[in-house]
């Protein structure tokens, strides 16, 4: 992956070190005094919550979360360490990084070092020892909103570090997902014996994505953010998959202008977070910022065709507006909200009826849990197999 230009200047910490004090600055104003966590210096972004308990190390690897300063509500983190097996790309995304009590001895079997360490080996900048719980309700009465972490021995006063979060840019009409994708195509093979070819399109890829659906026979094709038509045919695919990814999907006008040619050519198409906003545009919808957004690995949503419930890991802080409640006529036939968030109505997944094409908003991946929604992917395959069959009556 290329890493982006980045909004950070940090220094690595020390192994040992005094507690080095920081400041946590939003744009509205409000602090939180604590101590430096990871690299010590300064990094900007959207400051949004994450409610999952566990998962810590693969949300920290998640690309969709680039330029955002992820503040933990569980109390303390860091108990597991930090393994090699279950990052979800090769490097944390986050730009910043808050909790409230961090762990001071890992504990697992699996454990390689410390979370500290391994975000300051990084020069990913935090702050812990603040009141989490307080900083989450402020962020879900005023909304998501620009931030900074400061650390060091001497920081400035509260007034300039103000005026430099509110030079940051805003999360709304950031256009981010080439900065965390791949820049040359890949593959993951299929496991054992191949059934499906897939062409599946980096805006911000999780690696279990491509994992999950190589475990049902199919040979994953990586590709670029930025691929066209053509490059995506160019691999002969059964199927054609949009990722997650972070950033604006009013932004995503080129995504938007490959998926409705896929649609026209009704290959089956699977997209998930970034991939069903776009989804959504392709079919006509808008898209709006959620006020603090879904993050976490407990959020419940209803499958609407089948009434089930699930709980299930999300990331997201833009959604599709389109209709709960009818069948919308659309460019490419029929189309209806299949998925709804249960907290808030807000729609998480998009079926066609006429095109072999749906999309959720959510991780049917699950790295880290939970697996409720892992048969999306299986769902995927039926379509493969009914375009098989019907390309072959």
């Amino acid at each position: 992956m290329t890493a982006p230009a980045p909004l950070t200047t940090r220094q690595p910490r020390a192994a040992r070190r005094e507690r080095v004090p920081a400041v946590l600055v939003l744009e509205d104003g409000r602090t939180f005094r604590g101590q430096a966590y990871g690299a010590t210096g300064e990094t900007f972004g959207e400051a949004v919550f994450n409610t999952g308990m566990s998962g810590y190390q693969e949300t920290l690897t998640d690309p969709s979360y680039h330029r955002q300063v992820v503040v933990m509500t569980a109390p303390q983190i860091g108990n597991t360490g930090v393994n090699d097996e279950d990052p979800e790309s090769a490097r944390i995304w986050v730009a910043g990084y808050v909790v409230r009590d961090p762990a001071r001895v890992p504990s697992n079997w699996r454990s390689k070092r410390s979370l500290d360490e391994e975000l300051a080996n990084q020069g990913v900048v935090g702050i812990s020892g603040i009141d989490t719980r307080a900083l989450t309700r402020h962020l879900r009465e005023r909304g998501a909103m620009r931030v900074g972490i400061f650390s060091g021995p001497a920081l400035a006063e509260e007034s300039e570090l103000l005026a430099r979060v509110l030079q940051a840019p805003e999360m709304k009409g950031a256009d981010l997902c080439a900065e965390v994708a791949t820049t040359e195509p890949y593959i993951v093979p299929a496991v054992g014996a191949k059934r499906f070819t897939v062409a599946a399109v980096d805006l911000g890829i999780k690696a279990m994505t491509p994992q999950r659906m190589a475990e049902r026979g199919i040979e994953v094709h990586v590709l670029p953010a930025n691929s066209t038509v053509e490059d995506i045919y160019a691999v002969a695919p059964d199927g054609v998959f949009f990722s997650n990814g972070p950033g604006d999907p009013a932004t995503a006008d080129h995504q938007v202008a490959v998926m409705q040619e896929v649609l026209a050519r009704r290959t089956p198409l699977f997209g998930i977070c970034f991939g069903n906003q776009i989804l959504g545009r392709a079919l006509g919808f808008g898209t709006y910022k959620l006020k603090y957004g879904h993050r976490g690995i407990n959020q419940p949503v209803q499958d609407r065709s089948t009434g089930k419930v699930e709980v299930t890991a999300h990331n997201h802080g833009f959604a599709v507006e389109a209709p709960l409640d009818k069948v919308s006529d659309t460019p490419y036939g029929r189309a209806e909200v299949s998925h709804v968030c249960l907290n808030d109505n807000v729609v998480e997944g998009l079926q066609c009826l006429d095109v072999p094409a749906f999309s959720v908003q959510y991780h049917p991946e699950a790295a880290a849990g939970p697996h409720d929604a892992a048969y999306l992917f299986d769902r995927f395959v039926d379509l493969m197999t009914a375009s098989h069959a019907n390309a072959g009556s």
